[in-house]
């Protein structure tokens, strides 16, 4: 299968059974294997053992291939992710790690457990109580605390919310300039509005665990004995990174404005598992404001890694300078 953009490394059976053996051992054969679709940065597979486990495959970009500055070993994080969540909220539900390595000829790569369920987007009716599921395990992710704000491991990051938060919007500016990406404004008045609401940010004193990407792709759910489709499972825990809760409250509602659609099924699950309404004021909205610039720039910046060109993919890049324009109208209203 051809890869989806450039930072997908081509697989074959072949090397999936090479994978496997570095995982598990010589001895462990590969009886059925094939590649998963719906993400663009790493190839995934997924692959039945001999001994009846079902695994899915996660193979990193090669070393040669360029990446966004936030990119540095997202694998490895994930495996982070993964297993703190198995610590620390057992109750959500996320693919247990098998196996994380790295290797000269192989590259590195993750394998997890393979969960069961489809995603959101494939489900063939209502989907409400995975929805509220969902927000429900968003609630006890974020009961969980790092010791700094931002991403983890030594990368981007600061001893504050502001720190780190301005520090990931300066990264991903200097990928556009890496890049070359047009974006709808110039550099500087994104720079200008996200300091103008940093005394928001520094409203927040907790770095709360957050998952960052939690769109419809990356939950699973499967129907109950009743025919209600449930969650089952959050996948795609690479981007994770420690600060507000609210900024894992835009993903769920792509492209839309979550202050907007209070009566959603994920919000209400988010309320009633945290015991708290949620209630929207001024401040609320603008930080809602900023990490919805922040998810759509990185959405543009992204666009030359992946393949996406204003020419190839037209309808997107119009949707996502549309979408990053409201946002900095938001931010600049008064």
């Amino acid at each position: 299968m051809a890869p989806v953009s450039a930072t997908q490394r081509v697989l074959s059976p072949d090397d999936v059974v090479d994978l496997v053996r570095a995982s598990f051992g010589p001895d462990r054969r590969l009886l059925d294997c094939g590649p998963l679709t719906g993400g663009a940065f790493a190839a995934v597979w997924w692959a039945r053992l001999d001994d009846g486990r079902d695994i899915v495959l996660k193979v990193a970009p090669p070393p040669t291939v360029r990446l966004l500055r936030y990119e540095t070993d997202l694998l490895a994080a994930e495996t982070r992710y993964f297993r703190l969540i198995a610590e620390r909220a057992p109750q959500v539900p996320v693919p247990p790690v098998r196996y994380h390595g790295r290797h000269p000829r192989l590259g590195e790569w993750l394998v997890t457990g393979r969960l069961p369920g489809r995603a959101l987007p494939e489900l063939d009716g209502d989907d409400g109580q995975a929805r509220a599921d969902l927000g429900a395990a968003m609630a006890d992710i974020h009961r969980i605390t790092g010791d700094r704000f931002g991403y983890d491991a030594g990368r981007t990051g600061g001893p504050t919310w502001r720190a780190a938060f301005t520090a990931m919007i300066d990264d991903l500016l200097a990928d556009a300039v890496d890049w070359d990406v047009r974006l709808p404004v110039p550099a500087q008045r994104i720079r200008v509005l996200v300091d103008r609401h940093a005394d928001l940010l520094d409203l927040i004193d907790r770095p709360a665990l957050l998952h960052v990407d939690c769109w419809d792709g990356n939950v699973l759910a499967t129907a109950d004995d009743h025919g209600v489709y449930r969650m089952c499972g959050l996948v795609d825990g690479e981007r994770f990174l420690y600060g507000d809760p609210l900024l894992d409250l835009v993903s769920p509602l792509l492209f839309r404005r979550t202050e907007d659609e209070p009566a959603h099924p994920f919000l209400r699950g988010y309320a009633e598992a945290t015991g708290v309404p949620l209630v929207f004021d001024d401040g609320d909205r603008r930080r809602l404001a900023l990490y919805r610039m922040h998810l759509h720039l990185l959405m543009t910046v992204e666009t030359p890694s992946r393949g996406s060109t204003p020419t190839n993919d037209p309808d997107r890049h119009a949707l996502l300078s549309d979408l990053l324009d409201r946002d900095l109208t938001d931010l600049a209203a008064d």
